[in-house]
C-alpha cells in the first residue's frame, strides 16, 4: 500500500522560542517540518534542520520550498539589545533580507507553497498610549515603526501572486521556557516585581498555546489572508500585569522601577529600555471576526497555567524541607 506523503512546512528562523514550539505543534498535526537556521548543528528541536544565512539563495534550503504546503518566516535579529546605529541596521536588514531571499528562492521553484505566514510585530503601532490598536490603527513615522513597515512591505514585493499570505503582528507571547516571562518571574521572586516606568503602558499578551493555534489557523484556514494582530483579547497595563504575576507566584510586594532608573541601567546589560517603557493596546479584531476561539482570556488564568504548577511544586519542596521529610516520596 502506497504511503501518503506528509505536507511539508518550511520554518525560516525556526530555532528560537516560537519556531521550536511551532515545529513541535506542526509535527504533532502530521506535517513534515524543515527548519532553516544559521546553526543546524545546535538545533535540538523537532524537524529537520538545514543551514541558511538569511541573505543568499542556496540549493540546500531552496529545494525544501519545492512542493511545500507552506512557509513560515520568523527570522530576524533579536531586538533586546542596545539601540546603536549598527544594531538598528542589523535589525532591519535581518528582517528585510530574510523576506527578500525567500522571495528569490520562490521564483526558482516550479511548485511554490500554497501559503506564506510572515511573523511581524505589534511594535508597528509605536508607543500608542491608551489608543486601541486594531489592524487598521494609525501607524506613526518613528522607530521601530519604520522597521516593521519595511519588514511587511518586503513581503508584498517577495510573494508570488498565486500564493495566499498572512502577516501576524505578534504581541507579548507568554511561555515558561522562553520569551520575557521567565525573566520577569525571576525578578518578581526576588522582590523586583513592581511596575516598570509609569506602569500605565499597555501589554498585549497571548498565551503560547493560543499563539501556536493562531499559527495553525493562518496555515490551514484559507479565509486567513492579510494582516492580523496576533495577540489576546485582554491587554492590561504594566502595573496590572506585574501585580497579577506577583499574585500567581505568591509574592506579596514588588519594588517598582522608575523609568529614569531603567534608562540608566539598561545599557549596562545591553538591553533596550523602550521594550518595557513603551506599550500598545492591541486587539485581534480580524481573527476574532473569523470565529477563532482563544483558550486563555484572562491573564490570571494564563499565568496560573504556565507558572502555577511550578509554584506549587516549589511550595511542597519547601514544606518537606522545613519538616525534615525526604525530598522524594
Amino acid at each position: 500500500m502506497k504511503s501518503i506523503e506528509k505536507k511539508r512546512i518550511v520554518i525560516a528562523g525556526g530555532s528560537g522560542f516560537l519556531g521550536s514550539h511551532l515545529a513541535e505543534t506542526l509535527i504533532r498535526r502530521g506535517y513534515d517540518v524543515v527548519v532553516l537556521t544559521r546553526n543546524p548543528d545546535c538545533y535540538h528541536g523537532r524537524g529537520r534542520a538545514i543551514y541558511w544565512d538569511g541573505r543568499t539563495v542556496q540549493d540546500n534550503w531552496a529545494q525544501a520550498l519545492e512542493g511545500a504546503y507552506g512557509v513560515v518566516n520568523l527570522a530576524g535579529k533579536g531586538v533586546n539589545c542596545r539601540m546603536t546605529g549598527a544594531n538598528r541596521s542589523k535589525i532591519i536588514r535581518s528582517r528585510v533580507d530574510s523576506v527578500q531571499v525567500i522571495g528569490e528562492a520562490l521564483r526558482k521553484v516550479y511548485r511554490p507553497p500554497e501559503v506564506w505566514v510572515q511573523g511581524a510585530s505589534l511594535a508597528i503601532y509605536g508607543d500608542a498610549g491608551d489608543r486601541v490598536c486594531d489592524e487598521a490603527a494609525y501607524i506613526p513615522d518613528e522607530y521601530p515603526t519604520n522597521v516593521c513597515l519595511a519588514w511587511e512591505e518586503a513581503l508584498g514585493r517577495a510573494i508570488r501572486p498565486e500564493m495566499r499570505w498572512s502577516v501576524l503582528r505578534i504581541g507579548f507571547v507568554l511561555g515558561n521556557d522562553g520569551g520575557a516571562l521567565p525573566t520577569l518571574a525571576n525578578l518578581a521572586r526576588i522582590g523586583l516585581g513592581g511596575s516598570i516606568g509609569r506602569g500605565s503602558q499597555w501589554i498585549s499578551w497571548i498565551h503560547l498555546a493560543d499563539m501556536m493555534r493562531f499559527f495553525v489557523e493562518a496555515i490551514e484556514n484559507p479565509a486567513v489572508q492579510g494582516i492580523y494582530n496576533a495577540t489576546g483579547l485582554q491587554p492590561v497595563p504594566n502595573r496590572e500585569f506585574m501585580e497579577t504575576l506577583r499574585n500567581t507566584l505568591g509574592v506579596p510586594v514588588g519594588i517598582a522601577c522608575p523609568a529614569r532608573l531603567m534608562r540608566m541601567t539598561a545599557p549596562l546589560i545591553g538591553a533596550d529600555p523602550d521594550l518595557v517603557l513603551s506599550g500598545r493596546r492591541g486587539l485581534p479584531v480580524r481573527i476574532n471576526g473569523l470565529g477563532f476561539t482563544f483558550h486563555f482570556h484572562e491573564l490570571a488564568d494564563a499565568l496560573e497555567d504556565l507558572l502555577g504548577s511550578r509554584v506549587a511544586a516549589a511550595s511542597r519542596f519547601k514544606e518537606r524541607l522545613t519538616a525534615g521529610l525526604p525530598l522524594k516520596s
